[in-house]
């Protein structure tokens, strides 16, 4: 099947949800305050950079609109985070004309999944060109979920950029933080990590964010919609169909954790813009911790928890937990060209791999995933 095939039938047949995920529609979910003020400004320390940012921030992944970036920036929004990889570069371009002539109002980020130190430089040299700066406030090194990954020839790349002033301080991103907290803290030199947390993954990365707090290593939230994004049971005009609520709800339950500095959700327009921004002035309730264990369970046997347990327990050497993830790409945040990337970016012998001829499926999830269905689906959409 060619992508193309594949892309029709991901559009037309869209998830294969249980039956009763979407079947009653719920309550709105209303704003504490009937007042048109889209809510205020709330500030958090970013660990030991000493760095003041709001603790929501903007995730530009998926912009395209510079608008709604420059939009947030008038708004008091002070935490922006890209990277060189997306929209294969563009994305930083979109930010750098956003910022012009707001650049020192911000904290900007943005990531490199260099594995070279030639190719890291490179990398830090054309991020600084397209996004109109001298300098980065944070540079991640980026999807670094083994400890091999922060390897000793990059580590000198991101020392030296910090003593030159190309960027200010030096971060991690990861998806496996309790697979890299040794290494993280044995190197001793990152400022910041950069790691997802949302109602549906819950406490299981909390050992090796408890370890970071306690380093003074600021915390950046990433993926905190999970599937209570809009592109997953919310029309994508902002129409809230199924779930009304479920997005404003899933940023208060992360907000709620003190020790983020601040959380990245993606906006692609001045509605999520606003819903987002009054999460930071109003608090998360009762009603809310309702829908969102509806939503729980609801995608249990679709959502990945990155609990990383199915890692290597594959007898054809599938990569469970990273396939299923870029899976919820294309599920849970409407991003198919995004996910079919990653699914391309790996080893062939993994690509290879199909679940459909195996009589049964060795590896059995912890958290509910119905493993054989969302790999085959997975290797039928990208491959």
């Amino acid at each position: 099947m060619n992508s193309s095939d594949s892309r029709r039938r991901f559009l037309a047949a869209g998830l294969s949800l249980p039956a009763t995920a979407f079947s009653t529609p719920q309550a709105p979910i209303r704003p504490a305050s009937t007042s048109p003020s889209p809510g205020a400004l709330a500030y958090r320390t970013l660990g030991k950079t000493g760095l003041k940012v709001t603790s929501v921030g903007f995730g530009c992944m998926v912009t395209s609109d510079e608008s709604v970036v420059a939009r947030a920036v008038d708004m008091g929004i002070t935490y922006f985070d890209t990277a060189r990889v997306y929209g294969r570069g563009n994305n930083e371009r979109m930010v750098g004309s956003a910022l012009k002539g707001r650049r020192d109002k911000v904290v900007l980020s943005s990531k490199s999944t260099a594995r070279t130190a030639a190719e890291a430089k490179a990398h830090l040299e054309t991020s600084l060109k397209e996004l109109g700066t001298d300098h980065l406030d944070i540079w991640y090194m980026h999807f670094r979920d083994e400890p091999g990954a922060i390897s000793d020839e990059i580590i000198p790349v991101w020392e030296d950029a910090k003593k030159e002033g190309k960027i200010r301080f030096i971060g991690v991103s990861t998806h496996n933080p309790n697979a890299i907290a040794d290494r993280v803290l044995q190197v001793g030199k990152f400022d910041v990590v950069l790691s997802t947390y949302n109602f549906a993954i819950g406490s299981v990365n909390d050992p090796a964010y408890q370890r970071f707090d306690e380093a003074g290593i600021g915390l950046v939230a990433m993926k905190v919609m999970a599937p209570a994004s809009r592109a997953f049971g919310f029309k994508t005009g902002g129409e809230h169909s199924n779930r009304p609520g479920g997005p404003l709800a899933a940023l208060k339950w992360v907000l709620r954790n003190k020790r983020f500095g601040t959380t990245i959700p993606s906006m692609t327009d001045t509605e999520q813009l606003q819903e987002n921004f009054r999460a930071m002035s109003e608090p998360f309730g009762a009603q809310e911790e309702k829908l969102l264990a509806g939503i729980n369970e609801s995608i249990r046997p679709l959502y990945c928890r990155m609990c990383y347990q199915c890692s290597g327990q594959c007898p054809q050497g599938a990569a469970i937990p990273d396939t299923i993830r870029f899976l919820s790409y294309a599920d849970f945040y409407g991003q198919f060209t995004l996910g079919r990337e990653h699914f391309a970016a790996l080893p062939d012998e993994k690509r290879a791999v199909r679940c459909g001829e195996c009589a049964s499926c060795a590896v059995k999830c912890p958290n509910g995933v119905n493993i054989p269905e969302r790999m085959a689906r997975a290797q039928e959409l990208f491959a």
